[in-house]
């Protein structure tokens, strides 16, 4: 099983980085978003950062010109036809995220991989409610995309070997180290990272120091490069919240619950980096 043609489903932050990673090694790529003025952000966004490889000598216009004839951009899902794998990085909500691969299932032709970049949702759950479980397995990066070396390959119940076996040839060939992980709630770097992040936010929502020392001190003490409310900001604080109320969820056990910092947040719209506000200030 070989992949050629790479359709990537959401052209927001984590879409446009796997569909710029995807061009740059070469793959024809399909980048579709429901949304037009996403998707047109999207192509833009990547001929920006191009263009500026282009000036610090990194890249050349002739590279650029290849990239840009390797990606195509669309607002219509039909356009998945002929691709041999899509990659979904769409919101981290699983009733959305099975109604989608469904759909994906009933487009996409019969030997085609169904990915979702989940960040810890079930593979399996999402894969029963398909076509095609054998064929669908989880592709979890890590934000920038294009910085982040890690893939996280994650097989459903009944996914099969050779689907998981050309995910990780694909990734390594975008430049990734593919771990492949069993199926378990936010597989192996949310599992930890997350539970972490939310005991920063507990000790936040205490009173105990303000988000600058808590991240100030977790640099220096504990030699983490980036600190853990920084990096919630980074993520979206929505999404940590929904991975903390999913493990509640999934484990039954009162260590997950979320932060009563993240609800606020999420419910003033506060939700980081993307909305420009959250523990920190962007608008600045």
């Amino acid at each position: 099983m070989e992949i050629k043609k790479i359709g990537v489903l959401g052209a927001g932050t984590m879409g446009a980085g796997i569909a710029q990673v995807s061009v740059e090694a070469g793959y024809s790529v399909v980048l579709i978003d429901v949304v037009p003025e996403i998707v047109e952000k999207a192509v833009k966004g990547l001929n920006k950062a191009w263009a500026k490889a282009v000036e610090k000598g990194k890249k050349t216009a002739d590279d650029v010109s290849a990239y840009n004839a390797l990606l195509t951009s669309s607002t219509d899902i039909n356009d998945f036809k002929d691709v041999d794998i899509v990659i979904e990085a769409i919101v981290e909500n699983i009733d959305i995220k099975k109604k989608v691969q469904k759909q994906l299932g009933e487009i996409c032709k019969a030997d085609a991989i169904l990915a979702t970049n989940t960040s810890a949702l079930s593979i399996t759950e999402i894969a029963a409610a398909t076509n095609r479980p054998d064929k669908v397995l989880g592709m979890h990066f890590f934000n920038p995309v294009v910085m982040m070396k890690l893939v996280e390959v994650i097989p459903g119940a009944v996914t099969t070997d050779d689907v998981v076996q050309a995910v990780v040839e694909m990734s390594k060939k975008i430049g990734k180290e593919p771990v492949p992980v069993k199926e378990s709630p936010g597989f192996i770097v949310n599992r930890i990272l997350v539970p972490y992040i939310n005991e920063a936010a507990i000790v936040f929502q205490e009173g105990v120091a303000s988000a600058a020392e808590i991240d100030k001190a977790m640099k220096l003490g504990a030699g983490m490069p980036m600190g853990p409310l920084a990096l919630a900001d980074m993520v979206g604080i929505d999404i940590v919240l929904a991975v903390c109320e999913f493990f509640v969820k999934e484990f039954a056990d009162s260590k997950y619950r979320p932060s009563l910092a993240f609800r606020t947040k999420v419910r003033a719209g506060h939700l980081g980096m993307k909305t420009g506000k959250g523990f920190y200030d962007y608008s600045k």
